[in-house]
């Protein structure tokens, strides 16, 4: 599935609307986002039936201040719009295939 750009105005209904949503939260200027970038979009690609999103802190500074992000990249993962994993730092790939697992197979 296609990376998607989240912003204010579509948050809730990307977190409501879908049941599983992951979400990197970036900057152009943040190396380590770089670097996470290509394992984020891959991981999207490999996974259809999951959203994935891309919150930029520099245009969305509202949303970004409204969770808190203090340190970028910050991954966010939901189900059924309740946040489950929320953590701030690059994350490897299998790292990111097994949080998918964890949160796709929960009861």
């Amino acid at each position: 599935m296609k990376v998607i750009e989240v912003t204010e105005k579509n948050f809730n209904d990307v977190v409501e609307k879908n049941e599983i949503v992951i979400l990197d939260f970036w900057a152009d200027w943040c190396g380590p986002c770089k670097m996470f970038a290509p394992v984020f979009e891959e991981t999207a690609e490999e996974n259809p039936d999951v959203v994935f999103g891309k919150v930029n802190t520099e245009t969305e500074e509202d949303l970004s201040a409204a969770f808190n992000i203090r340190s970028i990249p910050t991954l966010m993962a939901y189900r059924d719009g309740i946040l489950l994993f929320n953590q701030a730092g690059a994350v490897q790939k299998h790292d990111l295939v097994g949080l998918i697992e964890q949160i796709t197979f929960m009861i």
